[in-house]
């Protein structure tokens, strides 16, 4: 049996006010809730895309960034990245891990099923080596890229590319070219509901 997954709901402006269960909290009308998301590059510069699973309630099928998820209520949100990388594609490592977009939020819906959520964007890195093993019940497949070739293939057809992603994307290009050198984000800008004491 699986066990049930949680996400914190928060107010307007990121203070926590509850936890739902995942498995219902997405829906025509999705309560604000709090999450992440990551761009994992390899030793060689490489970007890691996802296609997420065809059985997704969102945007299922929609080419994204490395790893999407959601933290559970009283997890730090660093912790989380790490889970859902280890358990969406079997990445147990990341080194340099760090938040670049602490403020990041959106809004999209896609065939009558709406995302909502505060969404910091961290970036990390693999070790040498390391492969994804996507989990087929949340990735149908992965690739890797060039970045700058991302960049450009996202900003020449958005529509092909889940929204968080066309709009991180615009964020992140502001913090320059190259993600190694992207500054890290001041944490006093995250939700309040992703604040680690």
């Amino acid at each position: 049996m699986t066990e049930r997954e949680f996400v914190v709901l928060l107010d307007l402006e990121g203070q926590p006010i509850g936890a739902a269960d995942k498995a219902t909290v997405h829906g025509a009308t999705t309560p604000l809730h709090l999450a992440f998301s990551a761009y994992l590059f390899d030793d060689r510069g490489r970007f890691l895309l996802s296609r997420r699973a065809a059985d997704k309630l969102t945007f299922p099928l929609v080419w994204t960034n490395s790893v999407c998820g959601h933290p559970g209520p009283g997890e730090p949100i660093d912790a989380a990245v790490r889970r859902r990388a280890a358990l969406e594609l079997g990445l147990p490592a990341i080194e340099g891990l760090r938040l670049v977009l602490p403020d990041f939020g959106y809004r999209a819906s896609m065939a009558g099923v709406e995302e909502h959520e505060l969404c910091p964007v961290f970036v990390g890195w693999l070790p040498e080596g390391a492969a994804p093993v996507p989990d087929p019940t949340e990735v149908a497949e992965v690739a890797w890229v060039a970045w700058d070739d991302h960049v450009c293939r996202v900003a020449a057809a958005p529509d092909d590319w889940s929204p968080w992603t066309v709009a991180q994307l615009a964020a992140l290009a502001a913090l320059g070219p190259d993600p190694r050198a992207w500054p890290e984000g001041d944490r006093d800008l995250l939700p309040p509901a992703a604040r680690t004491p």
